[in-house]
């Protein structure tokens, strides 16, 4: 094997890893990648062909043939793969070398990893990357944080092998530490959001308004060609156009309903509040898939507890039409959540976002891609300074003007018995934050009561006890 001959090296040779890789070949890049299976690093020069790629199995060989100073890649796991990676090459490598950890891993992981990494005489960026393993073969989106000397670097590859909007790579270096990291979990939190809001949408048309799935895959396919557009809306369409491969039907019957997850929307939660800030349409997405593990008490539950017959009887077209208009205006509502965590993450850790350059990233590539994300890129750019998306004044419109047919289908929802947590968490967002007096006062005169924990007043500054009356 050459000595010193490639210009980047990736460990992990998965799906995500291979196809990345391939990605840097088509961009004219030599790359070399690492894997302990034998069988995915010969696949990887198989599916390479002529171009200037490589697969082995040993670290020293991979290493000894990267151009210096080295890059190097991690497509793997978090945890404990991307510990045990960090761990065999800082034995091997030089300081000034540069290794990039591509992966989902958890912000704190990544600070931790930064500081070791650092007192070596080595660079570290931590980078979330979006678009599944189509993104990374034809362009993702990427969102890398850490040292931007050492991004400068790499900088040429990863904006080559991006995805594009409007002639321009969705990659920017987002800010120090596990900034990169840190957005790609709200990104995925984001994600949880308005998956949770689309499957809201899917029961109410099936159980709701007794739609086949030939009409519900329509109604989808329609709103994809609207200001809904969004990978999330396309893909939902094609689902419902599938049949079953192993029998009758479509596929989507054949599915059960029991959702998995991997952790980052839970992470996205737990800091949030951490940091104070309300995510409920997230928070939410996370515990309905927790509901949905339930499916054996479920079965048994739909026996013993009554509800409310589920048939909608109203005209159908007009309240798929106001369905619409509450699941546009949810959207709006999630993604204002997952920038204000955002907001607050930037104070907090001193991440400096650009929240324009965010939104721009998310345009193209990433799973969260929409519409919609054209509009919220303009409102940062019009107001880097926007204490929320929902007062921008053209989203701020948007929400105003949908808000009827949300409040009717969260109305509808609840009178038949259908959950629909997600819609009713956008709105309950939505009416909070315009809410100039929410009833807290009250929480904090019974925290007060029952144990002295104190509160302001409105009329006075500083902090009070009272000792409560008790006579009822």
């Amino acid at each position: 094997m050459d000595k010193e001959n490639f210009d980047i090296g990736m460990v992990g040779l998965g799906v995500m890893g291979r196809n990345f890789l391939l990605n840097m070949a088509d961009s004219g890049y030599s790359v070399i990648g690492l894997d302990n299976n034998k069988e995915k690093a010969s696949a990887l020069e198989k599916e390479a062909g002529e171009q200037h790629v490589r697969g082995t199995t040993s670290a020293k060989e991979f290493i000894a043939a990267l151009k210096k100073p080295r890059a190097v890649m991690m497509l793997v796991p978090a945890g404990k793969a991307v510990d045990s990676v960090i761990q065999e090459l800082i034995p091997l490598i030089d300081e000034g070398d540069l290794i990039v950890d591509g992966g989902n891993s958890h912000f704190t992981d990544t600070n931790r990893h930064s500081k070791k990494l650092e007192e070596n005489n080595l660079h570290f960026i931590g980078m979330g990357v979006s678009g599944g393993e189509e993104g990374a073969r034809f362009g993702p989106s990427m969102m890398p944080g850490g040292s931007e000397d050492a991004y400068d670097r790499v900088k040429p590859i990863f904006e080559a092998t991006a995805a594009e909007v409007d002639g321009k790579p969705c990659v920017r270096w987002l800010g120090p530490g596990s900034a990169g990291h840190y957005v790609k979990m709200v990104h995925n939190g984001i994600e949880y959001g308005i998956m949770q809001l689309i499957a809201e949408c899917y029961d109410i048309m099936k159980r709701g308004l007794g739609l086949d799935n030939e009409r519900i895959q329509k109604v989808f396919a329609e709103w994809n060609n609207s200001e809904l557009s969004s990978f999330l809306m396309e893909i939902t369409a094609d689902i419902f156009a599938q049949p079953n491969d192993k029998g009758d039907g479509m596929l989507i019957d054949a599915i059960l309903d029991n959702a998995k997850q991997k952790g980052t929307g839970k992470w996205a939660s737990q800091d949030a509040m951490d940091l104070k800030v309300p995510l409920p349409t997230i928070d939410m997405a996370v515990a309905m898939r927790d509901m949905s593990s339930y499916k054996e008490e479920r079965l048994d539950a739909e026996n013993e507890l009554k509800g409310p017959e589920t048939a909608i009887d109203i005209d159908k077209d007009g309240f798929i039409k106001k369905l619409k208009d509450a699941m546009y205006f949810s959207m709006v509502s999630c993604y204002a959540q997952g920038m204000e965590l955002l907001r607050s993450a930037s104070r907090e850790y001193k991440y400096n976002l650009n929240f324009e350059d965010i939104a721009t990233i998310w345009r193209g590539g990433c799973i969260i891609r929409a519409a919609l994300l054209d509009d919220i890129t303009k409102a940062y750019r019009t107001n880097p300074e926007l204490a929320n998306l929902m007062v921008d004044p053209d989203l701020s419109q948007v929400l105003i003007d949908r808000q009827e047919s949300l409040r009717e289908v969260v109305s509808k929802t609840a009178a038949l018995g259908i959950p629909a947590p997600g819609l009713m968490t956008a709105l309950a967002y939505y009416d909070s934050y315009r809410s100039g007096h929410l009833p807290a006062n009250l929480i904090q005169a019974q925290r007060d009561n029952f144990g002295s924990h104190t509160y302001e007043r409105i009329d006075q500054d500083g902090t009070f006890h009272s000792e409560w009356n008790h006579n009822s």
